[in-house]
């Protein structure tokens, strides 16, 4: 859906938005005029270093993305509990998945308090069915095209990309997608339903406060843990060519009741898919909230050593770095990192992938074998208050301090629901200056309202970091990540 209702103005975007500088420029009140100053400028700033590479003159770039799609409908979580009788609880608690209305409030209290995402698989089909009927009549309910692969997609076609979409979709859901998306896979007669509860920063729930706008998402999908538009997506792929290949979704496979040895002959497949298509095309894997420790296994195992490049938030990065140094799951992590903090996570995540794949072509070699794994050459990860990126210097992406201030300027976009970003609606959170690491003596670099994207050279890869101007006024936080991530990797294909 947003793909039909925002396309005609994107190109127009960047320059209705310079047009809102200069009048909160005019009407600002004296008061806030240090503050406005700084908003603008950065704004200003921003728009000029994602203007510095433009994509009118050149092909469309051909991105194929899978897996899977549903209808998203998104309400207020606070009013649809109230609507349903689930009361607060007294104890906040994490559950892999769902089985009753007492985990449901357990699971959304620990999550809601600090104002961090997630997702949960309800196994109790009639709970869940009566919780989407509650909110199918509240006020306010608004329905989407929900799932990484459709969202990405979307986003994709929107900033000028030629899109493939492997997916199973009914054909009310096709109807809405952008006439420059291509769709492989069956058509089904009902798509699956996910819930989104939204909430703002702020909102209360019993004795809950949250800290920051956010979402918990919760569904009973039966079709997308199976990936099967894989198929078709497979025999589609060789016609279409992509500059670009990319994963996700897979999430909905996590706890999700396979028989034995089922999910991972899936997800073998996949990486079968991913090891024998062309070196040159770029692949990247957007990860989700994984909570189940075998599937982070397998992830690393037939998915991610594929993969030259990821994508996540910053719940999703402390977890992966747990996973990879054999530790457990990490449930819940800060949802406002520090900068310094950040960093030194997505170097570990880069050293580890990368010596794990120096071992696994070595050991190829040795047998005489062909090595089918990626290096990591490309790390994203995407924040409230700022966006973060390292890549290996002399690799295929490039562009990087645009496509991170686009990151940056799409996470405004969507979450406040428009492409002209008004600086009266948006505010700075990042600190004034921030350290590139928690190692005693590291260097500060200063937020420069004129040059708002820092970047530097470490060892053989280029980091790049830019703040992002939090949208006040919220009008969705649900597919942020997917949409920030796709519209960075737009400039780098």
């Amino acid at each position: 859906m947003e793909a039909g209702g925002r396309v005609p103005w994107v190109k127009y975007g960047s320059v209705v938005s310079l047009f809102v500088v200069v009048l909160a420029l005019w009407f600002r009140s004296p008061q806030n005029a240090v503050l406005d100053d700084r908003l603008d400028t950065v704004l200003s700033s921003l728009l000029r270093a994602e203007q510095k590479v433009g994509m009118n003159n050149v092909a469309r770039p051909r991105v194929a993305i899978g897996f899977g799609g549903c209808v998203d409908l998104i309400v207020d979580s606070v009013s649809l509990l109230n609507k349903t009788g689930i009361q607060p609880t007294d104890q906040p608690l994490h559950h892999d998945y769902l089985e009753n209305v007492e985990q449901l409030a357990q699971s959304f209290a620990y999550f809601f308090a600090p104002g961090a995402a997630a997702e949960r698989f309800m196994l109790n089909e009639t709970l869940f069915s009566e919780l989407v009927e509650g909110a199918r009549d509240l006020p306010g309910n608004r329905w989407s095209v929900g799932g990484n692969a459709p969202v990405m997609a979307s986003r994709m076609a929107t900033e000028g990309c030629d899109v493939l979409l492997g997916g199973t979709f009914s054909t009310d859901f096709t109807d809405v997608l952008s006439q420059h998306i291509t769709v492989a896979g069956k058509v089904i007669d009902e798509p699956d339903i996910h819930l989104i509860l939204e909430y703002p920063t702020g909102a209360r729930w019993g004795r809950y406060t949250s800290r920051r706008a956010n979402r918990y998402i919760i569904h009973s999908d039966a079709n997308n843990p199976y990936l099967s538009s894989m198929e078709e997506f497979a025999q589609k792929l060789i016609d279409f060519k992509p500059d670009l290949l990319v994963v996700g979704g897979l999430q909905m496979m996590d706890n999700f009741p396979f028989r034995s040895g089922e999910r991972e002959a899936l997800l073998s497949r996949l990486g079968h898919l991913l090891s024998s298509s062309s070196p040159q095309i770029g692949i990247h894997f957007e990860m989700a909230s994984f909570v189940e420790e075998s599937i982070m296994e397998d992830l690393l195992h037939y998915v991610i050593p594929h993969a030259d490049s990821l994508g996540m938030n910053e719940q999703e990065l402390p977890n992966l770095l747990s996973s990879l140094k054999g530790s457990n799951i990490t449930v819940l992590s800060d949802p406002n990192p520090r900068v310094a903090t950040v960093l030194d996570q997505m170097r570990e995540v880069y050293r580890i992938l990368n010596q794990r794949d120096k071992e696994a072509s070595a050991e190829s070699r040795a047998n005489g074998a062909r090595a089918t794994v990626k290096p990591l050459t490309r790390l994203h990860v995407h924040t409230l208050a700022f966006q973060a990126m390292i890549v290996t210097r002399g690799s295929k992406w490039k562009n990087t301090m645009s496509a991170t201030a686009k990151a940056s300027l799409t996470a405004n976009r969507h979450v406040c629901g428009s492409n002209d970003i008004d600086p009266s609606k948006a505010r700075l959170i990042m600190d004034d200056s921030f350290s590139v690491s928690r190692q005693e003596g590291s260097q500060r670099i200063p937020l420069q309202e004129t040059r708002p994207v820092s970047c530097w050279s470490e060892e053989d890869y280029e980091i790049c970091v830019a703040p992002v101007l939090v949208c006040t006024e919220v009008y969705q936080t649900a597919g942020g990540g997917d949409n920030v991530s796709a519209a960075g990797l737009v400039l780098q294909i």
